[in-house]
């Protein structure tokens, strides 16, 4: 990640399954609107994924009471099937995510530019409470 003079937050988790789980339930739009939120008053109501080089994601995230929604995008740079993903948000930001499996165990690294509208300890508990809900969501799945 080049420097961009933007914080960069790094979260991390590690998920009971392996990588090759992992990585399909974290691409697959089908599961993705079933942990893609950090808490249980919001849901992704929609989520499609073109897992490829300049590809496009979109994930569409509301408050369950219909107050608030946004739409989470981004093109891919880099792919490498159960291993990494880097991508380009809306924004301009850059994102890594590196998965590296372990037998049954897969660990998840995801490091993000910060954005400047919330706060960096806000940005890193929204953004670590997704990934523990994934972990939540892939344990059980």
């Amino acid at each position: 990640m080049e420097n961009t003079n933007k914080a960069i937050i790094t979260i991390t988790t590690t998920v009971l399954a392996p990588a090759e789980k992992v990585w399909k339930l974290w691409t697959a739009p089908e599961h993705i609107i079933k942990w893609n939120n950090a808490s249980d008053d919001w849901h992704t109501t929609h989520a499609e994924n073109d897992l490829r080089i300049g590809g496009k994601f979109l994930s569409r995230m509301e408050a369950k009471d219909g107050s608030f929604g946004f739409d989470f995008i981004g093109i891919y740079d880099l792919v490498k099937e159960n291993k990494l993903l880097e991508y380009t948000l809306g924004d301009g930001r850059k994102v890594i995510i590196v998965f590296t499996g372990i037998g049954n165990t897969t660990n998840i690294v995801e490091t993000f530019e910060a954005e400047n509208e919330n706060s960096i300890e806000m940005q890193r508990s929204g953004w670590q409470a997704i990934l523990e809900n994934f972990k939540k969501y892939a344990e059980a799945n």
